[in-house]
């Protein structure tokens, strides 16, 4: 039997994979590869079959049975498998559902963690998630349910929290933000948006729980929205995308060089 590997992807911008994830990926002999992954990250896996499973909302998506059943399938015919997933395997992946098949079918796995979208944002804005004397707690939440899936108490963890980040909520932002106020955040609580957290097409928004209420996002990317006293607008030209971008073109030059 082959062992599964759990990967992740990151954020979008390749070059924020990990070195383990990047070696994994060169010696895979399959990939199953979510539909946020950057193509050059895919590209990666030069000797590997290629399988998309990717979910988006709204769109065709592929059953998480059926991925399930195909990485047991594929650990018995290949050595290494890669289950390559957008941003950390653990924030929001479904990773449990296919740990516990791997598990059930006694098949040896890996997790190999990624930076999250939450992660890529905040460096992005060059705002940190906590601050002394303002933020001294994160939540990660998203309002999003499944079909046949139990109703969750993510806004009472959410209005609580110092700082928020609400992942796969922006199609739901003036309720989240009606729905945040009503649970005791003031209605002048900044609010940073990110779409494309890391890539070159990257788009921030600066508004308030308030002006989140009156506005209709049109975000055509995935998007996370930033919620707490830390997120007020400021703005910092070494948090921009195209100098993050040559600071690891850099790095990644010298590690090559090295």
């Amino acid at each position: 039997m082959g062992k599964v590997y759990l990967v992740g992807a990151g954020p979008g911008a390749p070059d924020l994979l990990t070195l383990r994830a990047a070696r994994l990926l060169e010696k895979a002999d399959i990939v199953f590869y979510d539909a946020l992954v950057h193509t050059d990250t895919v590209a990666l896996a030069v000797n590997a079959k290629k399988v998309a499973v990717g979910k988006r909302v709204g769109k065709i998506s592929t059953d998480q049975r059926f991925i399930n059943r195909s990485l047991v399938e594929a650990a018995s015919k290949y050595e290494t498998v890669v289950r390559l997933k957008g941003g950390d395997p653990m924030i929001f992946g479904r990773a449990q559902e296919e740990i516990d098949a791997l598990k059930e079918a006694d098949i040896a796995f890996e997790v190999v963690p990624g930076v999250t979208a939450a992660l890529a944002a905040s460096a992005s804005l060059g705002i940190s998630l906590t601050r002394r004397g303002v933020a001294r707690t994160v939540s990660f939440a998203t309002p999003r349910i499944g079909p046949n899936e139990i109703e969750s108490d993510w806004l009472t963890t959410a209005a609580a929290a110092d700082s928020t980040i609400l992942y796969m909520a922006a199609g739901q932002a003036p309720q989240i933000a009606a729905a945040l106020m009503r649970a005791g955040k003031t209605a002048s609580t900044p609010v940073a948006i990110v779409e494309n957290a890391s890539l070159e097409n990257e788009q921030r928004i600066f508004t308030t729980l308030a002006g989140l209420t009156a506005s209709a996002l049109k975000l055509a990317g995935p998007a996370v929205l930033c919620v707490g006293d830390v997120f007020a607008a400021e703005p910092i030209a070494d948090a921009s995308v195209e100098h993050q971008s040559r600071m690891r073109q850099t790095y990644a030059s010298r590690c090559l060089a090295g």
